[in-house]
C-alpha cells in the first residue's frame, strides 16, 4: 500500500507563524492557474500576499505541488504556477487523485478550505464562492464550495458569490446547510462585480472584531464555515443592468459551444471581461485584494489577544473549540520545493511509527515537526514541537 502525507507541507514562513501562534490567512491558487490571465494572475497573487503581510498576518497560498498538499507557496513557486500549463483544477473531490497521482493542482475554494483547516488556519480570502448555476445548467449543478462551508470551520472572506450564478438559489442552499452570511458593512449579499441587490445577509457587522466574534460563536456551538461578504467599493462596482446584458450574451455563447462543468465558470468570466472591455477583470482584481486585506484584519483579531479591537469595544469573543493535532506537519526548506509524492514511494507521516517516513532523495531535506517532544527522529532531521493546530488562530482577541 503506497504511503501519502496526512497533513499539508508548510513553507518555513507559515510553519514559523503557526508555531509562534501568529495569524495566518489562506489564499487559493485556482485564480492564479485558471481564473486570471497572464501576467495579471501573478501580479494579483503577489499583491494579495503583500497586503496580508502589511495587515500583520502571514499569507499561505494553497496548492497541490507535485502530489504534495502544500500550505504556503514561495514566490518562486507562485511564478512557476502562474506560467504553468496543464495544471489540474482541484476541488475537495479531486484532492485524492491529485495527491495519489503526483499532480500539480490549483485548489478551489472547497479544496483550499480543506487543506487550510488541516493546517490549523481559520481565515481564507478569495474573490467569490461558487454556488448554484442558472438554467439551462442542470438543477443539481451546485458547487462543492457550499457543502464544504457547511462542514469545515473556516471563515471565507469574499465578495459574495460570482454574479454568473443563480444567487437566490445559492442563498437558499446556504441557509439549508446552516452557513451564515455575514455582511461587512452591508445589509445585502454582494454580487461579485456589483454591491448587491435585495438578497439579505444573515447579520451585519461593522468591524473585523465583530466578524471574528460572530464566527467564533458560530463555531463554538458546532457550526462549520461562514462567509464574510465584503462588497466592492462604489467607485469600482459595475451597474447591474450592464452585468445582466453581458451575462445573457456569455451564457448564450457557452450554450452554443457546449461548455459546462468545471470549464463553465472560467469561460463565462473570460467572456464577460471581453464584453465589458476589461471592466470585470479590473473589478475582479480589486475585490480579491480587498478581501485579502480584510481577511488579515480578522485573522489578527482571532489570533492575537488584544489585537484588532475597534470602536473601543472590549468584549471578549467566545473561544474556538480546541482541536488536537494528531499528526506531524512537514516543513520544506526555503531552498527546496515541497517533497514529491508518487503512487509507489511517497512521504508518509505516521503518528505511530517512524519507520514509515519516506527515505527517498526527494524528501531527504524535509524537516518534520512533531507533536511528540521526545521524538528525536533520524540523524540529520530536526524535530520541533508543534502546538495544537488551532493555537495559531484560536486564542481569540479581547476585541
Amino acid at each position: 500500500m503506497p504511503a501519502f502525507p496526512v497533513r499539508p507541507a508548510l513553507s518555513p514562513e507559515v510553519a514559523d507563524a503557526l508555531l509562534r501562534g501568529r495569524p495566518v490567512v489562506a489564499l487559493e491558487s485556482t485564480l492564479i492557474a485558471h481564473g486570471l490571465p497572464r501576467p495579471v494572475n501573478l501580479h494579483v497573487a503577489r499583491e494579495c500576499e503583500t497586503v496580508v503581510r502589511a495587515g500583520g498576518a502571514t499569507p499561505a497560498t494553497v496548492a497541490i505541488w507535485n502530489g504534495v498538499p502544500t500550505v504556503g507557496l514561495t514566490d518562486a513557486q507562485l511564478a512557476e504556477l502562474a506560467d504553468a500549463t496543464g495544471v489540474l483544477k482541484a476541488s475537495r473531490r479531486d484532492l485524492g487523485a491529485a495527491i495519489g497521482l503526483g499532480k500539480m493542482a490549483a485548489t478551489t475554494v472547497s479544496a483550499t478550505m480543506t487543506l487550510a483547516h488541516a493546517a490549523g488556519v481559520r481565515v481564507f480570502a478569495t474573490g467569490g464562492i461558487g454556488g448554484a448555476h442558472r438554467p439551462p445548467a442542470a438543477a443539481w449543478d451546485i458547487s462543492a464550495d457550499l457543502t464544504e462551508l457547511a462542514r469545515t470551520p473556516v471563515l471565507v472572506v469574499c465578495a459574495g458569490a460570482k454574479s454568473i450564478l443563480d444567487l437566490p438559489r445559492t442563498i437558499e442552499v446556504l441557509e439549508t446547510l446552516g452557513v451564515p452570511v455575514i455582511g461587512y458593512r452591508t445589509d445585502v449579499f454582494p454580487e461579485f462585480y456589483s454591491r448587491g441587490g435585495s438578497l439579505p445577509v444573515t447579520a451585519r457587522v461593522e468591524s473585523a472584531s465583530e466578524a471574528a466574534r460572530v464566527f467564533a460563536a458560530h463555531v463554538a456551538f458546532g457550526g462549520g464555515g461562514a462567509i464574510l461578504a465584503n462588497p466592492l467599493p462604489d467607485a469600482d462596482a459595475i451597474a447591474a443592468d450592464e452585468l445582466a446584458d453581458a451575462m445573457r450574451t456569455a451564457e448564450a455563447e457557452a450554450e452554443r459551444a457546449g461548455v459546462g462543468g468545471a470549464k463553465l465558470t472560467p469561460f463565462l468570466l473570460a467572456k464577460m471581461a471581453e464584453l465589458t472591455g476589461g471592466r470585470t477583470l479590473t473589478a475582479n482584481r480589486i475585490l480579491i485584494v480587498n478581501n485579502a486585506k480584510l481577511a488579515a484584519e480578522v485573522a489578527v483579531t482571532l489570533g492575537e489577544p488584544g489585537a484588532g479591537a475597534t470602536g473601543g469595544d472590549a468584549r471578549r469573543a467566545p473561544t474556538l473549540p480546541a482541536r488536537r493535532q494528531r499528526y506531524p506537519i512537514s516543513v520544506f526548506t526555503s531552498t527546496t520545493s515541497p517533497p514529491t509524492a508518487s503512487p509507489t514511494v511517497g512521504p508518509c507521516i505516521s503518528p505511530r511509527s517512524s519507520r514509515n517516513h519516506a527515505t527517498t532523495p526527494a524528501v531527504a531535506n524535509r524537516t518534520t515537526a512533531s507533536t511528540n517532544p521526545h521524538h528525536t527522529g533520524r540523524a540529520g532531521r530536526r524535530r520541533v514541537r508543534v502546538p495544537p493546530a488551532t493555537r495559531s488562530n484560536s486564542s481569540l482577541a479581547r476585541s
